[in-house]
């Protein structure tokens, strides 16, 4: 049995090229693979020696040659392969094991050239793993190092590598290669905003109990090739494992709650927020938001921009179904295990910034949508004032509210005041409606609507939805602008005493 062994990656090398060694395997190696396995004192024949062919333009051609490929391919069960290896002398292999140059890894380097780049991308090692794994009825394809132990346990309880095993193992070397090759293919199209052929590679990151609904399947994939995703440097400290659920309402409230650059806490049921304050401590931030709406907040998602003190742990382990937060203090952690066992504690160690060209993708029918993401928010400077005057305090609350705004789903109305939401009317088809809804969940918690500002993520196209909230108290209102109807909508704002400003631009999240 023979091994055709040529790795950038020498994790796990040593144990795997022994185990094979003393089972009996001949040991063909390329390179510094041949070097490593030399240093280790096992027996391998270098590439070169196999080919009669030195490594040419600085190792780039060393395996593209017939002499590797025809012991790759060749089909044990075909009398004519057998007999043009037997012509020529060529002995087949059994198993080959192939990891690639990190093209990701370099690519993704700050400062790395275009020449750098280029260099890392492997043309031999994906072609021995393809070749391998079209020929798995009697090759064994082997592309991670993970992949090293149950194989030499198979072989050392069987003698043999099943064809089971040899089947999977070819599916996992197709979608390694394809991964790394759309790897290549989107660095190459990066600059372009919708190439002709867009390739998403995404790699499991972790399995979940169930989808949205228990009769639902599900995984979370992160996106390869990607500085930073949901899950990156994230730990859970406690807490069962986490849902499809958690995860869609913690991505939600992540991409919120990173709005604010002070004490911040932003709770989220269902994919919309729910509360969200900002304030002088964290403390005051999780009070804030969690009296904007204390019932839809149980069971919910919070996440918090500062770490978790004693006096406030407690509170959060009460109604809470995650907790995310870049540090606990050690008492605050051990109150919490203690206060309830199936809450998730997730500790956040990302500091990296997102990518800065990330796109939007929305699953339909048999393909996608593709769009920029909507990462970034207007701030005051660029805002209008067409009724009205808007004093100090109400310009804070303004700018809160319209960030807030922007991560609920359409038609998105909020209530603010004091820098913490107050009432929220989420994704009703009607934007009066969100408007009434946001206005009765101030009344049914205690909410003083008077003095308050209200953000839409749209313009008003009739004046109906502003006046429903001027009738309550608010003060100041601040939306896109562009209605056929603005007139009338700032003539009634203007009317019942309060300012509106407009933006410019609107935040629809559907």
């Amino acid at each position: 049995m023979r091994a055709l062994i040529s790795v950038w990656d020498k994790a796990g090398l040593d144990d795997f090229a022994r185990g094979l060694h003393e089972l009996g395997w001949e040991l063909v190696a390329s390179g510094k693979t041949a070097a490593t396995l030399d240093e280790l004192g096992l027996p391998v024949q270098r590439v070169e020696e196999l080919t009669q062919s030195p490594e040419m333009l600085g190792g780039r051609v060393k395996t593209l040659h017939p002499r590797v490929h025809a012991g790759i391919l060749a089909r044990r069960d075909e009398t004519d392969d057998m007999a043009t290896l037997a012509e020529h002398g060529i002995e087949p292999f059994d198993v080959v094991c192939v990891n690639l140059y990190p093209f990701e890894q370099v690519a993704a380097r700050r400062g790395v050239t275009e020449a750098e780049a280029v260099e890392m991308i492997d043309i031999g090692g994906p072609s021995m793993l393809r070749g391998a794994a079209k020929n798995f009825a009697h090759v064994a394809p082997v592309c991670r190092p993970d992949q090293y132990e149950p194989l030499l346990e198979e072989l050392r309880a069987g003698g043999e590598i099943s064809l089971e095993t040899r089947r999977r193992l070819a599916a996992e070397a197709f979608s390694h290669t394809a991964a790394y090759e759309a790897a290549i293919a989107t660095w190459f199209t990066a600059t372009e905003p919708f190439p002709d052929w867009l390739v998403v590679s995404l790699e499991k990151a972790h399995d979940l109990r169930y989808g949205e609904n228990p009769h639902q399947r599900a995984a979370y994939y992160a996106e390869r090739g990607v500085r930073r995703h949901l899950l990156s440097r994230v730990e859970q400290l406690h807490g069962p494992e986490l849902s499809f659920n958690n995860l869609n309402d913690l991505n939600g409230a992540r991409l919120l709650a990173r709005e604010f650059a002070l004490p911040a806490c932003v709770i989220v049921k269902h994919a919309n927020p729910c509360g969200a304050a900002v304030g002088a401590t964290v403390e005051e931030a999780y009070a804030k938001a969690l009296a904007s709406d204390p019932t839809s907040a149980y069971g919910g998602v919070v996440v918090l921009n500062r770490a978790v003190p004693l006096s406030l742990a407690e509170q959060i382990a009460v109604s809470a179904d995650l907790v995310f937060a870049p540090g606990y203090d050690d008492d605050a952690l051990a109150a919490i295990r203690e206060r309830r066992k199936m809450i998730r504690v997730l500790l956040d160690r990302e500091r990296r910034a997102g990518e800065p060209g990330e796109r939007h993708y929305k699953r339909v029918l048999g393909g996608m949508l593709v769009q920029d993401s909507d990462a970034d928010i207007e701030d005051r400077e660029g805002w209008k004032v067409v009724a009205g005057e808007v004093d100090e305090a109400q310009w804070g609350d303004l700018v809160f509210a319209w960030r807030v705004c922007k991560h609920v789903g359409s038609n998105a109305i909020v209530l603010a005041k004091d820098l913490a939401t107050i009432g929220i009317g989420a994704g009703q088809m009607s934007r009066v409606d969100s408007v009434r809804i946001a206005v009765e969940k101030a009344a049914e918690f205690g909410h003083d609507v008077r003095g308050s500002v209200l953000a839409s993520d749209a313009f008003f196209p009739f004046p109906d939805g502003p006046q429903l909230g001027l009738e309550a108290g608010v003060a100041a209102i601040v939306q896109p602008g562009g209605s056929r109807r603005d007139e009338e909508v700032t003539a009634a704002v203007a009317a019942a005493g309060a300012a509106m400003v407009f933006t410019g631009r609107r935040h629809f999240r559907h």
